[in-house]
């Protein structure tokens, strides 16, 4: 009884912190660590001991899963490289300093142990990341800050467990030093493939199976245990969970345009808000909770707080230098990307193609073999997917060029790096078996994450104006773009309705009057109109939106649209299929 009181209290001010927020001007989560620090103050207040595997078992896959259902996969694609490298070599380069750091102040702590605190405050908080999102900064930087979160988690805890491995190893007398690198490579590369493996089998059968379950509360049922099925057997197998359920929420969340319904995809998106919310808010309340418990524990056995904030200090110092250092090259690099001769390259190769799908040049052929025609359907597809790859090739410049990274964004990735919840999760797995300190270790990772989440999360909004930075919502549509993209859509319906692809969702064909005299109006039907059409007329819309919905699709994977305007035209074709398929069941009733 007393545990539901709690959880319902929580849930109660969790909600109340997340609307009352916006009106104060202070991120959510730095108002609910508020909350909990203020709340383990109270004398008549016991905090229980929360296990660390509850939070990396049971809040972090569902949290991250959400996060890479709702990621734009068109932008994580493009910025793969700087993400990857924010997300690997980042977290090892800064490990190793912080590392080198914490031999040189902490006396007696294995080599071992001090990269390990390393690797744990090393990587970036993908709640934290949201405080960046509010604030309407650049698309493209929000998009490397979530990319970056939910796999740099993947590099950090598999060196953690690489660093603990040898530090209890060499407890036991042996050298393990030289083993150290060696291991950690084989273990990283085997856990990031058996993660990807899985995920993305996990996110595959995910979107299968929907798609045959009609019953929504039972669809929605399997897709809460998504990221756990993810989790669990990557884990057994040596693997990252973390990064397979990440893996299988960005498959999810890009086949689900495809695969499910709009009742389905409105659902999901509502219920995991809802979970995100509700998760996201206790680990920071939980965070706030801790704060005393952990405060007097060092008092205790380390005779004041001194030692530890002073360590904390200078690791934070450390880590925002070093990430600073190495966003500074990465901005450097980009800029020169942007900058590259690559379009006139392509535009040539494009024309080239065009030349040869027209007849205008022979297309190339093998020696020996006979000159193949630009007739044959298999020269056609292969013209098409060249074409397909060169527009998406300019595509990647065109968001290069109109997005580029300035030291201004640079700036803003470096204080937006905030660590959270996997730090205080992973320093609670330090065992007083393999340190002596593991009091002082937690505090110290205590200490850096509170430290980060407040003064970077407080800072962040002056940070920005001070830069004068242009902002606006990160999912704003362009309206070109937009207009452009329903262009495309009412193409595609006028190019079925003008073939044999418009039928009835028996597969029956419709009326050949009916089609000839409604068709063209029913591309963008009235709203005056719509509810005075028969029942042969909104299946025709129907059957003309399913035309629209294959033509997105293929867009999709093209990346001439932004992510935002391609999601807001699918909510839009959910929104008026729902509506008609509303009126057909009325009717029926």
């Amino acid at each position: 009884m007393e545990a539901l009181i709690l959880a319902i209290g929580a849930i109660i001010v969790i909600s109340l912190a997340t609307a009352i927020a916006p009106r104060l001007g202070i991120a959510g989560p730095l108002v609910l660590v508020l909350i909990g620090a203020g709340i383990s103050l109270l004398p008549f207040v016991s905090i229980p001991e929360i296990d660390p595997e509850w939070i990396l078992v049971g809040v972090l896959p569902p949290l991250l899963y959400s996060a890479a259902v709702a990621l734009p996969a068109i932008e994580f694609r493009r910025d793969f490289g700087p993400i990857a490298g924010l997300a690997v070599v980042l977290v090892l380069i800064s490990s190793i300093a912080l590392g080198a750091f914490f031999m040189a102040v902490i006396p007696g702590i294995h080599p071992a142990i001090a990269v390990a605190l390393g690797a744990i405050l090393s990587p970036t908080d993908a709640v934290a990341t949201g405080i960046v999102k509010r604030l309407g900064v650049s698309r493209r930087v929000v998009t490397m800050l979530e990319g970056e979160s939910l796999l740099n988690d993947a590099t950090a805890l598999v060196l953690l467990r690489t660093m603990v491995a040898a530090a209890a190893v060499a407890s036991t007398g042996a050298d393990a030093d030289t083993d150290i690198g060696v291991g950690f490579v084989p273990a990283f590369v085997w856990g990031v493939l058996v993660a990807v493996a899985v995920g993305g089998i996990v996110g595959y059968l995910n979107l299968r199976l929907r798609a045959l379950i009609g019953h929504s509360a039972a669809n929605t049922a399997v897709g809460f245990v998504v990221p756990f099925v993810a989790y669990l057997p990557t884990e057994e197998l040596g693997g990252s969970g973390l990064v397979a359920a990440v893996v299988a929420g960005i498959v999810t969340g890009q086949g689900s345009a495809r695969w499910f319904t709009p009742e389905q995809r409105r659902s999901d998106e509502h219920n995991w808000r809802t979970v995100e919310l509700v998760l996201e808010g206790a680990v920071f309340l939980l965070m706030g909770l801790e704060l005393d418990e952990i405060v007097r524990r060092n008092i205790a056995e380390h005779n004041g707080l001194g030692t530890g904030l002073g360590i904390a200090l200078g690791a934070l110092v450390i880590i925002i230098a070093v990430r600073a250092a190495y966003v500074s090259l990465l901005v450097w690099a980009q800029s020169r990307r942007a900058r590259s001769r690559r379009r006139r390259r392509l535009e040539a190769i494009g024309e080239r193609i065009d030349d040869v799908a027209a007849g205008r040049v022979a297309s190339p052929s093998r020696p020996g073999l006979p000159e193949p025609s630009v007739h044959d359907p298999r020269v056609q597809r292969r013209l098409a997917a060249m074409r397909g790859r060169v527009a998406r090739a300019l595509g990647d410049l065109d968001y290069y060029q109109a997005s580029p990274l300035g030291w201004k964004h640079g700036a803003i990735i470096v204080w937006a790096g905030m660590r959270g919840v996997v730090t205080l999760a992973a320093a609670q797995t330090l065992s007083d078996e393999t340190t002596d300190d593991r009091a002082l270790l937690v505090f110290i990772a205590f200490a850096v994450a509170v430290g980060s989440l407040m003064l970077q999360g407080f800072t962040l909004p002056w940070l920005v104006r001070m830069l004068r930075i242009e902002t606006a919502d990160s999912d704003a549509l362009d309206r070109a773009e937009q207009s452009a993209l329903d262009d495309e859509l009412r193409a595609a319906a006028a190019s079925a309705l003008s073939g044999d692809a418009i039928r009835r969702r028996d597969g029956s064909a419709f009326p050949e009057e009916l089609v000839q005299r409604m068709g063209s109006r029913l591309i963008d039907p009235p709203d005056d109109e719509s509810t005075s059409l028969a029942r042969d007329v909104l299946e025709l819309r129907l059957a003309m939106i399913e035309a629209m919905r294959a033509r997105l699709n293929e867009l999709t994977s093209g990346g001439g649209y932004s992510t935002p305007a391609l999601r807001h035209a699918l909510a839009e074709l959910d929104a008026d299929q729902l509506s008609l398929e509303l009126r057909i069941r009325d009717d029926d009733d």
